[in-house]
């Protein structure tokens, strides 16, 4: 045991974090139609500025990673202008903000995408479940199976949005291989039964995300980036038949890349689902020579057993962070918490989104 806690200051890559605070990628559905931040998204984002690092919502690398309406990209100039007025904003406050970077794959819809095309991924396997939509929800389709001569393409828009957030002013990036989009379905053999270069062995599913980030790291320095992974997270139908051996191979590849973190969603994300398997998490961290980010419905106490236990280097926070943008005051004075309102966590104006009180 250590006498580290959520306010012990951290060096992650070149900056010098005031806590170990994360504030976790929250889709909230409030970009602008064209998939355009917009100034309640500066605000939002500014308020949040206590936390030692800001993560920024999923953020699509390109058309055809569209998965939901009214989210944003990082792929035209208009974006990168959107995005400039919320690093400004975070960075006057004294933030740091990395920019999460998504391509959706199979979880999307034909009308989110350009010509009513067909969703992309690795394997024709339709997920269960419904895509949202703006007509409202829509049954999963089938999706395209990748053609091999395709993915040097999606690994260029991967480089491409990563040289777009460095001109956003991002303080980093964060390449999101969680939760079910495009390269969690190269991963896991429940949505991956590719027999190329692609697919089977754990060498070959990992592939991919590998390529992505040695792009990435052509544009930004590897202690800059980082990447997310949810071994055991079932959502959007997704499951894989060894993971504990799969994430361990996948760890272990990502160590000789150096990069700024290791960011682990440690169960399910949903609070009702229980994944079908489990493994100690533990393993990944202990396997991970980098600083390793713990998500999964942390509160202050959890959090600081886990870092007092060397179980991870810094916590990031989801819902919490969603209703108090003073989270880091309030847990340093063991204040009330506001409680979040689930009606308003996507889509909408500003009620549930910017109104939540400081102390």
């Amino acid at each position: 045991m250590s006498d580290i806690d959520l306010f012990t200051p951290l060096k992650l890559g070149p900056y010098a974090l005031p806590n170990r605070l994360v504030m976790a990628p929250l889709t909230r559905n409030r970009a602008t139609d064209k998939n355009v931040p917009q100034a309640m998204n500066a605000i939002y984002y500014a308020q949040r500025a206590s936390a030692g690092l800001i993560i920024t919502e999923a953020t699509q690398i390109s058309p055809q990673g569209v998965g939901y309406p009214l989210t944003p990209g990082i792929h035209n100039d208009e974006q990168v202008v959107g995005w400039q007025k919320i690093t400004a904003a975070v960075h006057k406050k004294g933030g740091r903000i990395f920019n999460q970077l998504w391509h959706v794959g199979r979880i999307s819809h034909p009308s989110l995408q350009v010509d009513n095309a067909l969703p992309v991924a690795p394997s024709a396997i339709k997920p269960a479940g419904d895509a949202v939509t703006y007509s409202g929800l829509q049954p999963f389709v089938e999706p395209r199976a990748l053609e091999i001569e395709e993915l040097a393409g999606i690994v260029d828009d991967y480089r491409a949005a990563a040289i777009n957030a460095l001109q956003a002013g991002f303080d980093g990036v964060e390449v999101h291989a969680a939760n079910g989009y495009l390269i969690d379905q190269f991963l896991r053999d429940g949505s991956n039964q590719r027999s190329d270069e692609y697919g089977g062995s754990y060498e070959n599913r990992t592939r991919f995300l590998l390529e992505v980030l040695d792009a990435i790291t052509e544009v930004w320095v590897s202690d800059r980036v980082g990447v997310r992974l949810s071994p055991l997270n079932p959502f959007n139908d997704m499951c894989d038949s060894n993971p504990e051996a799969l994430f361990s191979y996948v760890v272990k590849q990502l160590n000789p890349r150096k990069l700024a973190y290791l960011h682990v969603v440690e169960g399910a994300i949903q609070a009702d689902v229980d994944p079908d398997t489990a493994f100690d998490m533990t393993v990944l961290r202990a396997q991970f020579e980098g600083l390793y980010i713990a998500n999964g419905g942390y509160n202050k106490q959890r959090a600081n057993d886990a870092l007092k236990a060397h179980k991870a280097d810094l916590i990031s926070f989801g819902e919490l962070y969603l209703a108090n943008p003073d989270l880091v005051a309030r847990f340093q004075q063991d204040a009330p918490l506001n409680s979040a309102d689930p009606t308003t966590y996507y889509g909408g104006d500003e009620v549930g989104y910017t109104d939540y009180p400081f102390l």
